[in-house]
């Protein structure tokens, strides 16, 4: 069933009787071309785009739990390519102009919003580095203006410029960044990868690794044993404690990300703003609500919550950035689990175990890479090879030296 005005007309004078399920429930099938390990966007979207791009629909999508109650349904919605190095910015670009289209392609509401995203400098030496970052981000086609403080101030009149300890001096603005609904991007994944032909299967969790002679030949799951041609592992903050059912010790360390929603308050925002001198994000989103979250936890975990001092933390950043965001009352918090490479960058990679892939290490990036790291899975998975912006995404360049260390955003466990 495709949506359209026409069809939400139809439905609503017959009684809305005429819905069909989003997806159906299968149950597996003994044995598959590939079976992705994952039912989170990554893993939903590696099955679209291997249906849709490359024909391969004999696909299962294994998820231990129900489709949106991971990662995917626990962040704070954020979508932009303001990277500067080589190795992320055209691919965190291509990431962008896939969120551009993707309501159309898979043909659902994700509420894509491109109002723009604004990161914010409190130094000359720091808005010398977001105009480097801005002239990096325009080699790979993405949109960056650099904006003085006046120009700011017109936009957002109500941040703290004076502060004396974190002056605004100007910032770095993306206007195609943005939002999107979560919880929308896994239906709409699904329902599309569905609709090819991909078997969706829910609760079923896998518990090992079939692995013959160096070759990984199926899992063994909750719900009994299934074969394939290929595994595709993308369990985002369970990356660890999966790959090392086959023997495997990742350079990944899981700890909990916390994120917040304040009480619904009247337009404010103008997008999503981030604080230069903490690490404090915030957005509004379409309800009302302010949508914000900060530094990871500093401890390794695999648990979906948080502690009060990041609590803290978090809104002390905020009110150092706008002093009236002490006025709201948060609502509600919640927790994801982050998969923190030492460099803070991503892996799409084989691994040495013929017929098992791996794709993770996202820290924060992970929700807005979505499209673009579906896209380059299912070309590794198709052509056993990496498409050419994941190329730098290698398992061992720890051990060649080839780290992309954006700006020391990963698992640094060097401070806990």
């Amino acid at each position: 069933m495709r949506y359209s005005a026409l069809k939400l007309l139809t439905q609503a004078l017959t009684g809305n009787k005429g819905w069909k399920p989003v997806w159906r429930d299968p149950e597996p099938k003994p044995a598959y071309d590939v079976i992705i390990v994952g039912g989170g966007g990554h893993g939903l979207a590696t099955a679209y785009y291997l249906a849709k791009q490359f024909g391969i629909t004999n696909v299962a999508v294994l998820e231990k739990g129900y489709i949106g109650g991971g990662n995917v349904g626990r962040n704070t919605t954020i979508i932009r390519s303001n990277y500067m190095l080589p190795g992320n910015q055209p691919f965190y670009e291509l990431s962008l102009k896939l969120w551009e289209g993707l309501e159309q392609d898979f043909n659902f509401n994700a509420m894509v919003s491109q109002r723009g995203i604004l990161n914010l400098s409190h130094s000359d030496a720091q808005h010398d580095g977001y105009a480097r970052r801005g002239n990096s981000m325009h080699f790979s086609g993405a949109d960056a203006v650099l904006l003085d403080q006046d120009s700011l101030r017109e936009k957002c009149p109500y941040l703290d410029f004076d502060n004396a300890r974190f002056p605004i001096k100007g910032g770095l603005w993306q206007p195609r960044g943005g939002t999107v609904r979560h919880d929308a991007v896994a239906w709409g994944y699904a329902r599309g990868a569905d609709s090819r032909g991909v078997d969706i299967i829910q609760n079923c969790e896998v518990t090992g690794f079939k692995i013959e002679d160096g070759r990984c030949t199926g899992v063994e799951t909750s719900r009994g044993s299934i074969k394939a041609n290929k595994i595709a592992v993308c369990v985002a903050g369970s990356s660890s404690q999966v790959m090392g059912m086959a023997g495997m010790r990742l350079p990944i360390e899981s700890h909990a990300l916390q994120a917040f929603v304040t009480e619904g308050l009247k337009p404010i925002l103008p997008g999503v703003i981030t604080f230069g001198a903490g690490h404090f994000y915030v957005s509004q989103s379409d309800k009302g609500g302010l949508v914000f979250g900060g530094d990871i936890e500093g401890y390794n975990s695999y648990a979906q919550r948080g502690n009060l001092p990041a609590v803290e933390d978090v809104c002390e950043g905020g009110m150092a950035l706008m002093p009236m965001i002490g006025r709201a009352r948060i609502l509600r918090s919640w927790g994801g689990l982050m998969d923190m490479s030492m460099d803070g960058s991503p892996f799409i990679d084989k691994t040495h175990i013929d017929g098992l892939y791996f794709n993770g290490g996202w820290c924060y990036g992970g929700f807005k890479a979505t499209p673009a790291s579906g896209w380059c899975y299912a070309h590794l998975l198709a052509n056993d090879a990496p498409h050419e912006l994941a190329t730098k995404f290698q398992l061992n360049r720890f051990k060649t030296g080839s780290m992309i260390d954006e700006k020391g955003m990963g698992a640094q466990p060097n401070l806990h």
